[in-house]
């Protein structure tokens, strides 16, 4: 059985770049391990929302065909734990 997702964006209509800004805002506020649905995604628009987005933030849960558009889909991103950036000492 799926998950549910804990934030689901409908971005049929809206235009890439807005859209691309839309869902990686979106992802920020996710908490780690929370699951985002993205209905509407067209592989361009997939293939840059996946180069914005840190590429260890997030896991590809699925993707799936939207029944009503032929060349959309359905993307759930997992949001991963991000590891803190290390310290770095300053000599005097």
């Amino acid at each position: 059985m799926k998950r549910k997702a804990d934030c689901t964006l409908d971005i049929r209509g809206i235009i890439a770049p807005f859209s691309i800004l839309k869902v990686s805002l979106a992802f920020q506020r996710l908490k780690p391990k929370q699951i985002m649905q993205v209905m509407g995604c067209d592989p361009e628009m997939q293939r840059d929302l996946l180069r914005v987005l840190p590429k260890t933030s997030y896991s590809i849960v699925s993707v799936e065909p939207l029944s009503e558009e032929m060349d959309m889909t359905i993307l759930r991103l997992q949001k991963e734990e991000t590891l803190p950036k290390p310290y770095k000492r300053k000599d005097s």
